[in-house]
C-alpha cells in the first residue's frame, strides 16, 4: 500500500468549493416572499440610516463599528447583487441587516466571524428554507470571497 500525501484543505477552501461548483438552487416564490417580508420587518427595526454607496466598502468591522455607532452604515451596491430578490432594495435591506448583525455580535469578516454572524441571525429567521437561503449568502458566499480574493459569481446553493 502505497501512501501520497495530501494538501490539507482549509474550512475556507471547502466552503468555498460548495458555492463555487454548487448549482443554483430552486427557491419557491413562496418562499421569496417570505423572505421578503421578513427583511423588511428586519429593517423597520434597524435603528440606524442606511447610506447607498457605489464605491464605500469597509476596510474592517472596526471601521464599520464607529460608523454604526454614529447612527450610520454604508451599503456598497456590489455587496448585493443576488438574483434572489425580486427587487434590489431587499438587497440592499439585507446587507444592512447582515453588517448591523456583526456589530450586535461583534464578529468580525474573517470566515469565523461571518459564521457567527450568520448564527446571529438564523435565530430571528422564520424557516429552514430561510436559514439555507442567509447560509449561502453569508458562509458559503463569503468562503468564496476569501478563497478566491474577489467576489463571485452571485447565486444561491444549497449543498
Amino acid at each position: 500500500m502505497t501512501l501520497t500525501a495530501t494538501k490539507p484543505t482549509t474550512q475556507v477552501e471547502t466552503l468555498a468549493k460548495l458555492y463555487l461548483e454548487g448549482k443554483p438552487a430552486e427557491i419557491s416564490d413562496e418562499v421569496i416572499a417570505q423572505l421578503c417580508d421578513w427583511l423588511m420587518t428586519e429593517f423597520q427595526q434597524l435603528p440606524l440610516n442606511l447610506q447607498f454607496s457605489d464605491y464605500m466598502r469597509y476596510s474592517d468591522a472596526k471601521e464599520m463599528f464607529a460608523d454604526v455607532e454614529r447612527g450610520q452604515l454604508w451599503v456598497a451596491a456590489d455587496s448585493y447583487d443576488s438574483i434572489i430578490y425580486p427587487n434590489p432594495i431587499y438587497g440592499f435591506i439585507f446587507q444592512g441587516m447582515h453588517d448591523y448583525d456583526h456589530y450586535l455580535s461583534d464578529t468580525d469578516f474573517s470566515l469565523e466571524g461571518e459564521i457567527a454572524a450568520y448564527h446571529f441571525t438564523a435565530k430571528r429567521v422564520p424557516s429552514l428554507e430561510i436559514q439555507k437561503i442567509l447560509y449561502s449568502e453569508i458562509v458559503l458566499r463569503s468562503a468564496a470571497y476569501l478563497y478566491l480574493g474577489h467576489a463571485p459569481v452571485p447565486k444561491i446553493v444549497f449543498p
